[in-house]
């Protein structure tokens, strides 16, 4: 969609372009700022000109995945073969987006994570591997705090005006867990109604429900405690997510039965040689 209200646009080749006019709107991969008209937005700053790696490994062993990776890149990237689950849970996030490889070649992780919105499944992802946001503030300096942290509602993130998303760092810890996942949507290619991602720690399993929910909720399942501590943390969740894509109600439900899945596929042993699920989508 061509965007008449804008009449400027700037390449970003450093910090001191960030500083934003009034009218300006930084720009990533485009995919939703083009779908659809942005009134009062008369300028674009072009963030893909910064030329930061879409990936890079960190000396403590972490992942650091640029917000301008694209959704294709972070499927390309070299995730360790003896443990795949990581590399697995990524596809089965770009799956659950339902995009052509056009959009997959342009759309990014950042932007996804910035549009905030429940079904947005790079937001998941890097929810469920423990994922920190660095932040640029428009002073110079910098800030961090987890994902699940940074969304806090439908379109709603924790970007003070002038900040931009400079990467999202995943923990060395996480980048060997087995993974599982499972979607639901009300049709085959429709958006995720629900979409539970887990991963084994050495004591617990961990949960990320998102879709279902307007923010991603993390649970916490004690290895050993079964159904009945899911239920529990299930019970307390606060945030059900009601629009034409599924009723909070059945949402809940749904999700009770994903994260269920999911929690049994991983406190059992995997057979040797059995590479991590890739994930199940299902519809009612």
């Amino acid at each position: 969609m061509d965007l008449g209200t804008v009449t400027s646009y700037r390449e970003a080749t450093g910090r001191h372009d960030l500083r934003l006019g009034p009218g300006e709107r930084p720009l990533g991969g485009g995919t939703w700022l083009f779908s659809q008209p942005q009134p009062g937005t008369t300028g674009l700053v072009d963030l893909t000109t910064l030329g930061w790696p879409a990936y890079e490994r960190l000396g403590d062993g972490s992942l650091r995945i640029a917000a301008t990776c694209t959704v294709a890149e972070l499927l390309a990237l070299p995730w360790d073969e003896q443990a795949p689950g990581p590399g697995a849970l990524a596809r089965t996030c770009a799956d659950a987006l339902l995009m052509s490889f056009k959009i997959q070649a342009a759309a990014t992780v950042g932007g996804n994570l910035c549009l905030a919105l429940p079904a947005g499944a790079m937001l998941a992802l890097t929810a469920a591997l423990g994922g920190q946001v660095l932040v640029w503030t428009p002073e110079g300096g910098e800030r961090r705090e987890p994902v699940t942290e940074f969304v806090t509602g439908v379109g709603a993130t924790t970007l003070a005006p002038g900040e931009v998303l400079r990467a999202i760092d995943l923990p060395a810890s996480v980048l060997q867990a087995r993974t599982a996942g499972r979607r639901m949507a009300l049709t085959p290619r429709g958006r995720s109604s629900a979409l539970v991602l887990g991963r084994a720690g050495a004591h617990a399993t961990t949960l990320t429900v998102t879709a279902a929910t307007t923010r991603p909720v993390v649970l916490e399942v004690p290895h050993g405690a079964g159904h009945r501590a899911l239920e529990e943390a299930l019970a307390v969740v606060d945030c059900w997510y009601e629009d034409a894509h599924g009723a909070a109600d059945w949402r809940r439900a749904v999700t009770g039965l994903l994260a269920a899945e999911v929690l049994d596929e991983l406190t059992e042993p995997a057979p040797a040689g059995q590479r991590p699920s890739t994930g199940r989508e299902e519809t009612p």
